[in-house]
């Protein structure tokens, strides 16, 4: 087992006396690519808005460790302090800003991640001209990973539902997450932009020596390139295992996948 990134111990939730999520754990080794699945309402996007900032948990303890193996207890700190320290996301709804081109999607994460001079900025010195420069050059490096840098000055909104979903997830990558959390990818893909997203996340894995945790309905795509999984029903851990145990699992195939599934 390789080094830590993220450790979940007794993750729970409660909203207005509902219990969404109840005594969720899971630990990431660097490198892992691992799936959150289960029926929908089974709280795996209430377990994604947790570990991202955007709820605070009602018990349970996350830890993250980064690139330079800090630990950090992440279950108070909000969404901006996460992005900082390495953990990205996309959302199962698209959050691009619209109005905006492609490339300036980008370019908003990577001046996120910069730590410049107020007067560099202020006085546009030659720091500040460099970075910029840099990072455009950075910005169309990553569009052209997913093909879309000839559409770099087209607004966002424009682009086909398909590439807002790739951008999504450029924006993310540019943010130099260790721990990249993908909510429903492949949604509204068809099967050959299913079968693209698929290399695509393995080679960003290795490129960029991520750790990815995905959400994902396309049991192709998670049998295909996950190598654990762990299954959510009612908001509660019901399996984890291999992409073969999983499969067979009789409380899976009751709960979420159907005995079409193993035939």
């Amino acid at each position: 087992m390789s080094a830590p990134v993220l450790t979940v111990t007794d993750l729970s939730i409660v909203f207005g006396g509902l219990r969404a999520v109840s005594g969720f754990s899971c630990a990431l080794s660097r490198g892992e690519l691992v799936a959150l699945i289960g029926p929908n309402g089974a709280g795996k996007t209430t377990v994604f808005n947790m570990l991202s900032g955007v709820y605070t948990p009602t018990e349970g303890e996350i830890t993250f460790w980064d690139r330079s193996g800090r630990l950090y207890k992440t279950g108070s700190m909000n969404p901006a302090l996460l992005n900082r320290i390495g953990i990205a996301r996309t959302f199962q709804n698209i959050r691009l800003f619209g109005n905006m081109s492609v490339e300036d999607n980008v370019l908003i994460a990577l001046h996120a991640q910069r730590s410049e001079r107020p007067l560099d900025a202020l006085f546009r010195l030659k720091r500040f001209r460099n970075d910029e420069v840099m990072m455009r050059k950075r910005a169309e490096e990553l569009l052209s990973i997913f093909k879309i840098e000839t559409k770099k000055n087209e607004l966002a909104r424009n682009l086909p539902y398909g590439e807002q979903r790739k951008l999504e997830i450029v924006r993310a990558l540019a943010s130099n997450p260790v721990l990249l959390l993908l909510d429903e990818p492949a949604a509204g893909m068809n099967p050959q932009e299913t079968e693209d997203l698929m290399r695509l996340i393995g080679f960003i894995r290795r490129e960029f020596h991520l750790t990815i945790l995905l959400i994902e309905h396309d049991m192709r795509l998670v049998m295909g390139i996950c190598e654990r999984i762990i299954v959510l029903d009612y908001g509660r851990t019901i399996a984890a295992g291999v992409p073969g145990e999983i499969q067979k699992d009789p409380a899976v195939i009751k709960a979420y996948l159907g005995e079409e599934a193993v035939k």
